[in-house]
Order: C-alpha cells, then sequence, then structure tokens
C-alpha cells in the first residue's frame, strides 16, 4: 500500500490546485467534479501532485466501494455510490446500498436514549442501577454513580473501548454475557475503574450499558425499540439495528473487506453490542438523522427529540464531547461529529447545525480511512467548510542528530506508535497502520500530511534526552 493518501502523487517543484467548479454551477454537479480532480490536501512545499479521481484513489488504497450524501440548507443535494458492494457478486454500491455504521451507532442510539428522556422514562442524572433490572453496575471504590449522562459523554469510568464483532457462524453471546466478559463474549467484563465524571474516556462498553438501561425501562428489544423511536419517525427506510441481518436486509448490504481487498469470512461482522455497532444504514440515512438534530437544535419540534434537549446534546464538555456525539468549533464554524470503524467497515458523519450542511461517507474496507478522510475535505472546499483550505507544509531545518533521537517506540494503554526517518523528516506507523509522513515544523514539531495533527516530542529538562510525544490530546511514553 501507498505510503500515504497525500503522497499518492510523487514530487518535482510546483503545487497543482485545479478547479472544483464555479460558484454559478449547480451545487450537484460542483460536488461531482470535486471528486474527479482531487489533490491530497495537505501538500508539502515544493512537490508536484497531479489532481486525480476517487475511483483512482480507491483503487490506489484498494477500497472496493463508497457511499456518499451531502446536505445543503437542511435537504439532500446529492447522493452517490462508487465501486462494488461486494467484490464477490459485483454489485454496485448504490444510495440503497446498506453499510455498518460502526460506532455512529452511538449518537443515533443517543438519540433514542434521549427521546425517552424527553418522555420521562429515563433521567439523565439518575444512578441507572435504579432502573437496569437484568444486570447491575458491580460495586466499585468510587463514590459518584454512574449515570445516563455519564454513559453518553464518555465519563462514567466504565472500561472497554470497543468490540470487534463476531464471525456469522459464532455462537452470539447476550448483552449481559458481554457485560460481564462472560463465554462466548470476546472482550472482558465493563468495569467502573475511574471515578465516574472525572475525565473522559472513550467507552464502548459504556454504550453497551446504556442500551441494556433502554431496553429494561422499556421492555422492547433495542432494534424496534430504536425502529421506534428514532427509525421510523425519521424515514431510515434503509436502516435497523438488526444483529443479525435477515435474509431480505443482508442482500441490500455491503460485504466488509480485509485489507487485500477480499470479502471477510461470512460478508461481515454480527455486533449484539447494537447500541456501541450495530447499525446498518445508508449515508442518506445518516444524513436524515443529522438533518432532524440540527433542526431540533435551532428551534423546530416535531423531531424525535426536543429542541432544548438537542441543545444538551450539542453543548460541548470533557473530551469535546456532547451527549453521543463529538463536538468541534464555535460559532459558524461549530459542528457534530462522529466516526465509525468496524471489522471491514469505515464511516464518517460531520455536520454544522449553524450552516445546516452535513457530508456522510460509508466505505466497505479496512482501508477506508486512507479514501474518506480526502473526500470529504475535498467536499467541504465545496461547501465552504472551515478546515477544508489547502494546507502547504514549509519544512522547517531539523539536524539528523535530532531526527536519529526522535526514532523509537512510543506507547500508550490504548496505541503504540513506531517512528522512523526520512530524508526530510519522520514516519509514523501507529498501531501497524499505514505510514504517515511528519514534515519538521521546528526542533521538536511535526505536522501530519494526512491531516491537521501534529506531534511534539517531549525531553527531560536536565539530560535533554526524548521521553515522550503528544499526539492531539494522546501522550506517549517512549519504551524503553
Amino acid at each position: 500500500m501507498a505510503i500515504s493518501t497525500v503522497m499518492v502523487a510523487v514530487l518535482s517543484a510546483a503545487l497543482v490546485q485545479p478547479s472544483a467548479g464555479t460558484d454559478e454551477q449547480p451545487i450537484e454537479q460542483r460536488l461531482e467534479q470535486a471528486l474527479q480532480v482531487m489533490v491530497p490536501p495537505v501538500q508539502v512545499a515544493g512537490r508536484t501532485y497531479r489532481p486525480f479521481a476517487v475511483t483512482d484513489l480507491m483503487r490506489r488504497e484498494n477500497v472496493p466501494g463508497i457511499s456518499v450524501a451531502v446536505v445543503e440548507d437542511g435537504r439532500i443535494v446529492w447522493t452517490r455510490g462508487f465501486g462494488v458492494a461486494d467484490r464477490t457478486t459485483g454489485a454496485a454500491v448504490t444510495p440503497e446500498t446498506m453499510f455498518q455504521a460502526a460506532s455512529i451507532s452511538k449518537p443515533v442510539a443517543a438519540t433514542g436514549a434521549l427521546a425517552l428522556v424527553d418522555q420521562g422514562i429515563l433521567g439523565l442524572d439518575r444512578p441507572i442501577n435504579e432502573q437496569l433490572t437484568s444486570w447491575q453496575v458491580p460495586a466499585h471504590e468510587f463514590t459518584e454513580p454512574v449515570t445516563l449522562r455519564r454513559l453518553l459523554t464518555h465519563t462514567a469510568g466504565l472500561t472497554v473501548h470497543g468490540f470487534p464483532g463476531y464471525r456469522t457462524d459464532t455462537q452470539l453471546p447476550s448483552v449481559v454475557q458481554v457485560l460481564n466478559g462472560e463465554a462466548p463474549a470476546n472482550t472482558a467484563a465493563v468495569r467502573v475503574d475511574l471515578q465516574p465524571g472525572s475525565r473522559w474516556r472513550y467507552s464502548g462498553g459504556g454504550i453497551t450499558v446504556a442500551q441494556l438501561l433502554m431496553t429494561d425501562a422499556t421492555g422492547e428489544p433495542f432494534p424496534a425499540l430504536m425502529d421506534r423511536l428514532v427509525l421510523r419517525p425519521l424515514g431510515m427506510e434503509h436502516s435497523t439495528y438488526d444483529q443479525p441481518l435477515g435474509d431480505v436486509r443482508a442482500a441490500m448490504a455491503a460485504a466488509a473487506h480485509a485489507e487485500d481487498g477480499q470479502p471477510i469470512v461470512g460478508r461481515f461482522h454480527v455486533y449484539p453490542e447494537m447500541a456501541a455497532a450495530g447499525l446498518w444504514t445508508t449515508p442518506s440515512d445518516l444524513a436524515r438523522w443529522a438533518t432532524a438534530i440540527t433542526s431540533a437544535f435551532n428551534g423546530e419540534t416535531g423531531g424525535p427529540i426536543r429542541p432544548e434537549t438537542a441543545r444538551a446534546m450539542l453543548t460541548t464538555g470533557m473530551g469535546n464531547w456532547g451527549l453521543g456525539i463529538g463536538i468541534q468549533g464555535e460559532g459558524d464554524a461549530m459542528r457534530f461529529w462522529h466516526n465509525g470503524v468496524n471489522e471491514g467497515f469505515r464511516a464518517i458523519l460531520y455536520s454544522y447545525p449553524h450552516r445546516r450542511q452535513t457530508v456522510v461517507i460509508m466505505a466497505n474496507s479496512e482501508n477506508g480511512n486512507e479514501v474518506l478522510g480526502p473526500v470529504r475535505v475535498a467536499l467541504g472546499r465545496v461547501l465552504g467548510w472551515p478546515g477544508s483550505e489547502q494546507r502547504i507544509l514549509l519544512p522547517a531545518t531539523v539536524t539528523r542528530q535530532s531526527r536519529i533521537e526522535q526514532v523509537g517506540y512510543y506507547t500508550s494503554p490504548q496505541f503504540s506508535l513506531h517512528v522512523g526517518m526520512t530524508e526530510e523528516g519522520l514516519i509514523l506507523v501507529a498501531n501497524r497502520g499505514d505510514p504517515i509522513e511528519a514534515i519538521p515544523q521546528g526542533q521538536d514539531v511535526y505536522a501530519l500530511t494526512n491531516g491537521p495533527g501534529q506531534i511534539r516530542f517531549q525531553r527531560d529538562p536536565s539530560s535533554g534526552r526524548i521521553t515522550g510525544l503528544a499526539l492531539d490530546r494522546l501522550t506517549m511514553q517512549r519504551a524503553p
């Protein structure tokens, strides 16, 4: 695989910035054209980048198919499928092809939980053990209770980051077995190991507890409950939390593909952790959900949650997180977002509620992020999104000795990172992922060529030796 999406065109002395159409053209035409003349969103000064089509990028990164939906002024203005839904059958991706939303299941599920809060069935700040009947959060040493608000904001102190899913030919655990880490569950028990409310830590385990809370409080199976509260009222006709899928829906679903481009065994994994990872949907249906949250946020009634609830949902808390959704930016640039990573699927959703704009992109490949990021930026440039502007990196002069000192392995509880050296900068490989080039911006500061991120190396004040690095909010220690 190529070193990075932003390095697909190789190097010389000028920068190419092709036109993505003019403002006089219909937006559908401009969006279509933007994906035919793409260039890397982050470029290094002095290199040449030839424009390429999204299908060229998909072919280079071995991504069989993607699906896209765009909302402008509160309405879906463009949907498009590229490539194939299943390399075995050759079926084309269409706007109706269902993909696994993966973790974008969480904010949609949070909408259902908040609807139950609006109805007085659940309490945001009530200890959840008062309403759980089929399982209880085990006793712990901390004084603060686990509440629904803390579950949705990832501040409940609960463990288990995410879930790998289950092959279609294996036995599925119940939700209680998942929470207890009991066979046939393939993840550890979900337990409180931090003071609830003390810090932000992403927990798919916590969202699975919220799923059980919703079903215990209502007595309804989770797929039927979400269909009643959210999916059917919003016209999300190609969406379901059914796990596993029935035969009719499975025929409409994309297959998950591994890094080598081949469908995984059984076509896709099954996720009994439905609220955390189990939504099957389309970009158009997710766009309908985002538009409903935007409308409620802007004071409109008639959606699944009240306007005041939507505003609370999109209020930034710890970790730049709201009630089930990430929040970035301020004013006109404020946006809510989530990404999704399931076995053989990738997805991203970005929505600007003040601008009433949304982009949803879904891929049926382990390599999907290599395509989704550049596509989002290309479309965002047409929509005028802050942060979609072309970035040109000017390399700073850093000594070879300094870069030698930075080479090594760095670790945190969630990630490992190997730092290597190039002629101009560094190469990073996280958790055996694709290499990403880092361009020096100062003595111990490097910009990443796959997005807006930066790494800063940390040195011991007395010895000057590298002790770790900071990557956005993540701090990593250098391995011995």
